[in-house]
């Protein structure tokens, strides 16, 4: 038996609540999970050679509208060319002696913040402690 949409919206929604100390620390480490993956993706683009530029693009497509018209209201369907959103992905090339220089700020940057962002999560851990 295969879950239902709504089942599985439910336990998403849960999920990502978290119990209070679960959401402080989410806060309060959230830039720290930012660094990481920019950190994570400088390294992938150094050991690949090239990056990734992502860009949404529109293209149209033709669907079926549906206008009311008339009284009483009567639904007179129609194609129409609607926008639709795409987000792409190219290669592109980088500069490795940049993107080198890139990571090393990134990891400083991190090494400046996590004694901080520890010290907040010990706080939450102290504020909002969990229940056994």
């Amino acid at each position: 038996m295969r879950p239902t949409p709504l089942a599985l919206m439910l336990v998403l929604a849960l999920s990502a609540c978290g119990t209070p100390q679960e959401r402080c620390i989410r806060n309060v480490s959230a830039e720290l999970r930012r660094l990481d993956a920019l950190i994570a993706e400088t390294e992938a683009n150094l050991a690949r050679g090239y990056g990734y530029e992502t860009r949404e693009i529109i293209r149209h497509e033709w669907q079926i509208c549906t206008d009311l018209i008339g009284d009483p209201p009567k639904p007179v369907h129609r194609m129409c060319l609607e926008p639709v959103w795409d987000t792409v992905r190219r290669p592109i090339a980088i500069d490795p002696e940049a993107e080198q220089r890139k990571l090393e700020g990134l990891r400083n940057r991190r090494a400046a913040l996590a004694p901080a962002v520890a010290e907040a999560i010990a706080e939450c851990r102290l504020r909002h402690p969990q229940d056994q």
